[in-house]
C-alpha cells in the first residue's frame, strides 16, 4: 500500500527542506484525516447499534445543537487553524527570500512545446532538459513560458510552480545530496506533456565548479 511513496517522481521521498516540508504536511494532513474518518465511522456505528431512547423535544433540540457546534463549527474552525499554522510557515520556507550569505544561483528556465530551455545567465550556459545544481546550496529558478501555461515540478526537491506566458516566477530549490532528481511539466500542455521531462543533476559544491568551469569553456 506504501509503494507509491518512494520513487524518483514521489513527493513523500524528500531530498531537500522546500519537499520536506511539502511531505510532513501532507503526512500531518493524512494522519489528521484518518483520526477525524475513524471517528466518525465509530459514532456512525454506535448511532446505528444504539436502542432509541425516549427524551423530550427540547432534550432532541440541545442534542441536534452540539452536534451542530461542534461538528459544523468547532471542529472545521480547529481544523483549519491547525492547517494554517503548520501550513504558513512551511510555505514561507519556500519563498525565494533574500539570504543572509550570499546570493543563490540563478537558473533561467523558459518552457517550451515540448521541451525545456535552461540558461545560466552569469556564465552563457545553455541546456536543453537538464539542470545542474550544486548540493546544499540553495538554487533560485526563475521561470516563464514561450507558448501555453506549463508548470515545472521536481517532486523530491519541491512544490510545483506554473510557468505564465509573459510571467516570470521565482521557484528556490535546494538538493540536501548530490544525485540526479527527475522532473516533469505538472498542467498539461498538448499532445507531447506526457514526455515533457527533464533532470537535475546535483553536484557537491567542488564538483559542480568544475562542471561550471568545463561547460563554460566548451561554449
Amino acid at each position: 500500500m506504501l509503494s507509491g511513496c518512494t520513487g524518483p517522481y514521489s513527493a513523500l521521498d524528500p531530498a531537500g527542506p522546500s519537499a520536506a516540508g511539502a511531505a510532513g504536511l501532507w503526512w500531518a494532513m493524512a494522519g489528521f484525516s484518518v483520526v477525524t474518518l475513524v471517528v466518525v465511522a465509530s459514532l456512525w456505528l454506535y448511532a446505528l447499534r444504539r436502542r432509541p431512547g425516549e427524551v423530550s423535544d427540547e432534550q432532541a433540540q440541545r442534542i441536534q445543537n452540539r452536534w451542530v457546534i461542534g461538528g459544523g463549527l468547532i471542529l472545521p474552525i480547529v481544523s483549519i487553524t491547525a492547517l494554517l499554522a503548520f501550513g504558513i510557515p512551511i510555505g514561507h520556507r519556500m519563498l525565494p527570500l533574500p539570504l543572509v550569505e550570499e546570493e543563490p544561483l540563478r537558473i533561467d528556465v523558459t518552457a517550451r512545446q515540448w521541451w525545456w530551455d535552461v540558461s545560466y545567465p552569469a556564465s552563457g550556459i545553455r541546456l536543453r532538459d537538464e539542470l545542474h545544481i550544486p548540493a546544499g546550496m540553495p538554487v533560485d529558478l526563475h521561470l516563464t513560458s514561450e507558448d501555453v501555461i506549463h508548470s515545472f515540478w521536481v517532486p523530491r526537491l519541491g512544490g510545483k510552480l506554473d510557468m505564465l506566458p509573459g510571467r516570470t516566477n521565482v521557484l528556490r530549490l535546494e538538493a540536501d545530496e548530490p544525485g540526479l532528481y527527475y522532473g516533469q511539466c505538472a498542467e498539461y500542455c498538448g499532445t507531447g506533456h506526457a514526455h515533457m521531462k527533464f533532470t537535475v543533476r546535483a553536484h557537491a559544491p567542488g564538483e559542480f565548479d568544475a562542471w561550471l568551469e568545463g561547460a563554460t569553456v566548451d561554449e
